[in-house]
């Protein structure tokens, strides 16, 4: 029986999640499978996968075939690097302790590289939370400037007209006051 590892679809529509099982190589992709090994939820960032490391090295070795989104899962969980480094264990290049240091410090620069990228995202989106914060001070600042500049006009316009209104009035005052004098004498 050829066995294959691979992803079997869960979730719902639009929000995919997936199961990683051994199935039959004849079995659908969702049908009836002999094990599951773990999870993968392409939705998060960055994927969560939750693995059974044992495992899926057991199977590896005994011949499963994984799918090609399943070996790159693998790949980034190190489960065939350890497959990788037993073989070379088995034909006596090196020892067990040897090939689980090999594999420690893998891990360990793997983990630094992704403890990197997670830092300079979250220092990208602290700079694009502040670029967005000054953008939206100076758009303020304008909007602000144009409603003192409006209101300063208004402001012009209300004192103009009550000059007006009063240069009015006194005019209006003056030839009244003139023709009020000629008539008394």
């Amino acid at each position: 029986m050829a066995t294959k590892i691979r992803l079997q679809r869960g979730g719902r529509k639009g929000y995919a999640f997936y199961s990683i099982v051994i199935a039959d190589a004849r079995a659908p992709r969702d049908g009836r499978f002999t094990e599951k090994i773990g999870s993968y939820n392409p939705n998060t960032n960055p994927a969560t996968v939750d693995l059974n490391f044992d495992r899926a090295l057991y199977w590896l070795e005994v011949g499963a075939q994984p799918t090609d989104t399943v070996r790159n899962i693998l790949s980034r969980e190190g489960v065939l690097m350890m497959k990788h480094l037993r073989g070379g264990v088995k034909k006596g290049a090196f020892d067990e302790a040897t090939a689980q240091k090999k594999f420690d410090a893998w891990k360990a620069d793997k983990q630094n590289g992704l403890n990197k990228i997670r830092e300079a995202e979250a220092k990208a989106k602290k700079e694009a939370a502040a670029n967005a914060l000054a953008a939206e001070k100076k758009v303020n600042e304008e909007i602000a400037k144009k409603v003192a500049d409006k209101k300063a006009a208004i402001a012009a316009a209300q004192a103009e007209a009550e000059a007006a209104a009063a240069a009015e009035a006194t005019a209006e005052e003056a030839p009244a006051a003139e023709a009020e004098a000629p008539a008394e004498a």
